[in-house]
């Protein structure tokens, strides 16, 4: 009796074991390789103490190979993720596809007021808002105070692209193992052509004019691509054209780039002794302009949104609301300081005493505030978007003249081939697609 009565429990006990395992909710969660999302997969104890019922399964990759993979899986409603890292970008073209769920639902103590309105407005379709914003950015000038200083530079707050163009000249020294000046170059829509759009804002330049005409043949892209070419042609590392945001940032923290241009979210790492070998020595200054009316500062937000076709929208909401919520930022900080958090997102974490005294928080708010997507540039534009266009094909004719402009850099062709290249194809695209009639 007595060990049919353990048998029995044991049984029991098992089956109660069982049926908790089985009531676990597996959510993927598709992101990209960039420190702030690595960072809170170090930290996922905290959610799972929270959270026990739930188990999160990552995918993390290089940011083209992310943005590829996602595409493809909710075009086709392919259902491999219950969460998808995606981009300003995204938002709005995937949204009136219904192609994302809304988290209006979200609990009250998310605070959805306290979100940067730039920043919510670019992540909400018709008041729904369709993905939580991770952290937000625009683009800014590092660069190392002490080699300014013994080159006899002054890089002024706000510069200009001259001001840039010439710290580089000064601060090269490739015997040393520093360069000039560290810019994208990696082919990419979100990569090299974020940088070389922005920098065509602040020229005068722009994708389309208001008839949706490709403008690679105008004066302005024609100075943009020149300068660009020349200035990590003469001034910047070695391999330059596979360069993109990840790896100027390991270069700028191991202190070979004298100066580099990129996101304000980069600001944490550079100032983190953990992380940079120069954090005492790094300085800040406004994305430049070249007198136009436009500084070269973009506007973008790595979020967390849920695809229509997950299975498990519940407990992926309930994963969004941990990763992108205040106590989230609070945790953070109490692990890894205040510099560490995630940017760019909340108006509260901007009137924290202890953040606001960061050297580049208020460069950072201030530059995301100036970005202006309904007005990118100082010339009229017929699209939305800061260093992208909102229409859904931006992202394969970009990727396209990312290649292009990439190979000119590596000296695979001129620059007046390259904008020659670039204009008949976007033409051409831009064309079968209807824009152009």
């Amino acid at each position: 009796m007595t060990l049919t009565f353990r048998a029995l429990m044991g049984a029991c006990a098992v089956s109660a074991f069982a049926a908790a395992a089985s009531a676990q909710t597996t959510i993927t969660v598709a992101t990209v390789n960039n420190g702030d999302m690595i960072r809170m997969q170090g930290l996922m104890d905290d959610f799972y103490a929270k959270h026990p019922d739930i188990k999160v399964e990552w995918v993390t990759l290089e940011e083209n190979v992310l943005r590829q993979n996602i595409t493809n899986d909710i075009a086709t409603g392919g259902g491999q993720y219950d969460v998808m890292t995606i981009g300003t970008y995204e938002v709005p073209i995937w949204g009136k596809q219904g192609w994302l769920v809304s988290l209006n639902d979200l609990p009250a103590d998310y605070d959805m007021d306290d979100l940067l309105p730039p920043i919510r407005a670019g992540l909400s379709v018709d008041g729904n808002l369709l993905a939580a914003p991770f952290y937000g950015e625009s683009s800014f000038v590092n660069y190392r105070k002490d080699l300014a200083e013994k080159a006899g530079v002054t890089i002024p707050d706000a510069p200009t692209w001259e001001d840039i163009k010439a710290a580089a000249a000064a601060m090269h020294d490739p015997d040393n193992g520093v360069f000039g000046i560290c810019l994208r170059g990696k082919a990419g829509w979100g990569e090299n052509m974020a940088f070389l759009t922005t920098m065509a804002n602040s020229y005068g330049g722009r994708w389309f004019d208001e008839n949706w005409k490709p403008q690679f043949d105008s004066p302005e892209w024609k100075a943009v691509l020149t300068d660009y070419v020349e200035m990590l042609t003469k001034y910047g590392p070695p391999g330059a054209s596979g360069n993109g945001y990840n790896e100027n940032l390991t270069l700028s923290l191991q202190g070979k780039c004298a100066m580099r241009m990129d996101a304000t979210v980069s600001a944490g790492a550079l100032t983190d002794p953990k992380q940079s070998e120069f954090a005492d020595k790094v300085g800040f200054a406004l994305a430049p302009d070249a007198g136009k009316g436009k500084r070269a500062n973009w506007l973008w937000a790595w979020s967390l949104a849920i695809p229509s076709s997950s299975d498990a929208p519940e407990a992926a909401k309930t994963f969004i609301n941990w990763a992108t919520n205040k106590d989230y930022l609070a945790l953070v900080a109490s692990k890894e300081g205040w510099a560490n958090v995630p940017p760019g997102t909340r108006t509260s974490l901007y009137e924290n005493p202890e953040y606001a005294s960061l050297p580049f928080a208020k460069l950072t708010i201030d530059s995301i505030n100036a970005a202006n997507p309904n007005e990118p540039s100082a010339l009229p534009v017929p699209y939305v978007g800061v260093q992208f266009v909102a229409i859904p094909e931006f992202a394969g004719i970009a990727t396209s003249v990312g290649e292009i402009f990439s190979a000119a850099l590596a000296g695979q062709k001129s620059v007046d081939d390259a904008l020659a290249e670039a204009q008949a194809l976007a033409t051409d695209e831009m064309t079968s697609a209807g824009y152009i009639k």
